[in-house]
């Protein structure tokens, strides 16, 4: 078994030139610092377009890519830009993403290439073959261009909002301007996939994985939804029945309400999951390997009656998780185990591990999550106290079936999720990494590297030895701290001595 590393940014963090992370020499020269350092993957989070939030795991579509991260530079390269289209881009803070600022002015700019583009087209007599290819090839493109476009016809208000023909999609009459504007997002999806192709091979030919992202429910407001709503527990009204969410637990006292429709599993399984099978095959033409996120929602899901203030008055409901990825065997074969990661945090029960080990699935160990007081006790998921050192988190009691980070997006960096602990539990994790605060984030990363897990991966936050202030995000709240993070130039040339010892340690330990 391959012992591997990597590290976990997301695009929108890369650095570049404009107001968001981008697939231009930024995205790049990321790939060349992860193999300098011998590194071998790099996990990215939802390549979704994102709405209200900016989420990336509340995305308009389970199969688009993000417009925010098309390198401008490379449509000036391809001939649909020039320099003067960029004149009057405004100035922005290379560490933070300003989604409000790109939201307006990337559409713009996207807009006057998309001009260029049917102005070639028009001058040709003909789109080019590429294009018309890409559009056939993906069936899902012509429901998330004509969703995107009525919806910016629409103020961007919701789908359950629009006229009745517009919402059921019975005898959809659409003007000039919007089926103008279908052709628009089509375009930007055939520059998104064209671009990422690009860079996913350019990491693969450097011995990089990419290692994707799943959410198990999508977004209610997305084209899957208005495009399949026989396949999600809707009233005959559009608005969903019940709602995805998590019971209390380490985050939330009150759950967490996540708001999304859940799947009529029963209609899904009538065509042997096929949503489901496109949903994965478009994916792993992204990436190499897909992070399913909430696992255990294959094995039974929290339902909460939509209206509820909260997640607490929910109850658990059985999902077929053992039929789905036996279809998923059927289509994707033996490879099947090589190309998920189960996300099996949180309340996980002996079915859970049951449906992730019949498919021999990796799991995630979270170190920050391991208690450090060796003379203490915790309560396992099977409710039995048993002795600290045990802890399933420890690196000590890692399988090698498991991929082990000291945090994810969710969590805070190491030096922040220490400055949070009290005194003691301070001295317990000191006491056990046997370090000092100043080596703590080498400590960690050396401790995860010399386990038994067969994969490590590591926040790039962690490497680089940031604060709390460059914390990807904190679930339960919403504002600008969240998904914003962003790694400059600057940053990233003046820590070649991290990089060049995450090598020496990644080498030791025979990663």
């Amino acid at each position: 078994m391959e012992r591997l590393s990597g590290i976990l940014i997301h695009p929108t963090s890369f650095p570049g030139k404009y107001g968001c992370g981008d697939l231009g020499d930024g995205a790049y020269k990321v790939i060349d610092t992860l193999k300098a350092a011998g590194q071998k993957i790099l996990q990215i989070l939802p390549l979704g377009p994102t709405g209200f939030g900016d989420s990336p795991y509340q995305a308009f579509s389970a199969f688009a890519g993000t417009p925010y991260i098309i390198s401008f530079d490379k449509l000036i390269a391809d001939g649909y830009l020039t320099e003067e289209d960029l004149s009057d881009y405004p100035t922005f803070d290379p560490a933070k993403v300003d989604y409000g600022m790109i939201y307006v002015e990337n559409f713009k700019v996207l807009r006057k290439a998309f001009a260029k583009f049917q102005a070639i087209n028009k001058e040709k007599k003909r789109k080019p073959a590429a294009f018309t290819k890409f559009c056939k090839e993906n069936a899902w493109l012509e429901d998330y261009a004509t969703f995107m476009a009525i919806k910016d016809s629409k103020n961007g208000c919701s789908w359950d909002l629009w006229e009745e023909e517009l919402r059921t999609r019975s005898n959809m009459k659409l003007s000039a301007e919007v089926k103008n504007d279908v052709d628009f997002y089509k375009f930007v999806q055939w520059i998104f996939f064209k671009q990422w192709t690009e860079f996913k091979k350019y990491a693969n030919k450097n011995g990089i994985k990419i290692v994707g992202d799943a959410p198990i429910f999508v977004s209610y407001d997305s084209s899957d939804v208005w495009a399949n709503q026989h396949l999600f527990h809707l009233s005959p009204d559009g608005k969903p029945q019940i709602v995805a969410g998590v019971p209390p637990d380490y985050f939330s006292a009150t759950g967490q309400l996540w708001g999304n429709p859940h799947y009529n599993w029963e209609e899904m399984a009538k065509d042997g999951y096929q949503w489901w099978v496109d949903r994965m095959t478009n994916l792993l033409k992204l990436v190499d390997c897909v992070r399913v996120d909430h696992f255990r929602g294959f094995e039974a899901y929290w339902e909460v009656k939509y209206g509820e203030p909260t997640a607490q008055n929910g109850h658990w409901v059985k999902a077929p998780g053992m039929q789905l990825f036996s279809r998923f065997k059927e289509v994707f074969g033996d490879s099947l185990a090589e190309n998920i990661i189960a996300e099996d945090l949180g309340i996980i029960t002996k079915e859970v591990t049951e449906l992730r080990d019949t498919f021999n699935f990796p799991g995630m160990k979270i170190f920050e999550f391991a208690p450090f007081d060796m003379n203490g006790m915790y309560t396992n998921d099977d409710g039995q106290v048993v002795p600290n050192h045990t802890a399933p988190y420890l690196p000590d009691n890692y399988p090698e079936n498991c991929i082990a980070y000291p945090g994810t997006h969710d969590n805070d960096v190491i030096l922040g999720w220490f400055h949070d602990a009290d005194d003691k539990t301070k001295g317990d994790i000191l006491n056990y990494l046997h370090t000092d605060y100043e080596h703590l984030n080498e400590a960690v990363i050396n401790r995860l590297l010399e386990s038994k897990a067969k994969t490590v991966v590591f926040m790039m936050q962690d490497i680089l030895r940031l604060g709390t202030d460059c914390r990807m995000n904190k679930p339960g709240t919403s504002g600008s701290h969240n998904w914003s993070w962003r790694l400059t130039y600057d940053l990233l040339d003046s820590s070649k001595d991290k990089f060049d010892s995450l090598a020496e340690a990644t080498k030791k330990a025979g990663r």
